[in-house]
């Protein structure tokens, strides 16, 4: 009997399916992975794109460069803007306006009267504009232990469900990687703050999965969002290194999460937030969407 040489196989294997890969694999690759600019969008996922990564666009520009391209909303936007988005018939799927900043959040009982008088103010607002999440933020550690933290955004937090309930609001707590761009964070795993949503258990507490920050602190997002998803009430996206554009510069698979969140049963959005190298950011923008686009 022949022995079976597995190097020899292999080279065989590469040898005869080379016009393959280069042709057929790559052709079935760009059908996925860049579908025709003109073909609409299948939209089994609502995208938005946030604020703050198109600052340099006039809003008006950006808005109606969102809805040309398909884009259902615009992230991370307050009061004054709303009307904006309402003229080109776009939601603001992630308010913002009610927080202090990123460091100074409800694990600290100190920020804790300001914060309620600050989201009390706004539940109602976001709730008139017919609008559903608004985000908040755990805050830094500032050596507080991981319980301390939970605890502390337990007892911050609690007094705000009944008036978001009421208004049928969402407080929304972004998950922000604490070893690169934001040192400190508390709530930078998932099971940090999942935990926190059981123990507030309620529908008007979710999480923000920023797909960019938690595979930066923990990689595995297809099984986490996976297991977790029933605690997640939006996502953020961009590339891995360097939050820039979705492509192929960058570690994670996209169609692949975008599928899993979608299996999951999804019904909120899907928020772009990379800042674009290339001088055409809505460029960038219309490839991520349709990248996207599963």
């Amino acid at each position: 009997m022949a022995t079976w040489n597995r190097r020899a196989a292999l080279k065989g294997l590469v040898t005869g399916t080379a016009a393959v890969g280069t042709l057929g694999m790559s052709a079935a690759c760009s059908a996925e992975e860049k579908p025709a600019a003109s073909a609409p969008l299948k939209n089994n996922l609502k995208q938005s794109v946030c604020r703050w990564c198109f600052g340099k666009l006039p809003l008006e520009e950006l808005c109606a460069a969102a809805k040309a391209m398909g884009l259902n909303g615009i992230d991370l936007v307050g009061p004054a803007e709303w009307p904006t988005l309402k003229k080109y018939g776009l939601d603001s799927p992630m308010c913002n306006g009610a927080e202090i900043n990123l460091t100074d959040g409800f694990n600290d009982p100190k920020f804790h009267a300001q914060l309620r008088q600050r989201y009390a103010a706004m539940i109602p607002q976001v709730a008139q504009a017919g609008y559903t999440n608004l985000i908040c933020f755990s805050g830094s550690r500032r050596g507080l232990s991981e319980e301390a933290g939970l605890a502390n955004c337990v007892a911050g937090l609690q007094p705000l469900m009944a008036l978001a309930a009421k208004h049928k609001v969402v407080l929304v707590m972004e998950l922000l990687n604490s070893k690169i761009d934001h040192p400190d964070y508390q709530c930078d795993r998932t099971a940090w703050g999942v935990e926190l949503a059981k123990r507030l258990d309620s529908e008007h507490f979710k999480l923000l999965y920023d797909i960019y920050h938690m595979q930066i602190n923990e990689g595995d997002v297809i099984r986490t969002l996976t297991d977790h998803h029933r605690y997640i009430a939006h996502y953020h996206t961009a590339g891995v290194p360097g939050r820039h554009e979705l492509d192929d510069t960058q570690e994670l698979n996209y169609p692949a999460i975008m599928r899993a969140i979608q299996a999951t049963g999804f019904q909120g959005y899907v928020a772009q937030e990379f800042m674009p190298r290339q001088a055409d950011g809505l460029q960038s923008l219309r490839e991520a969407v349709r990248l996207c686009d599963v």
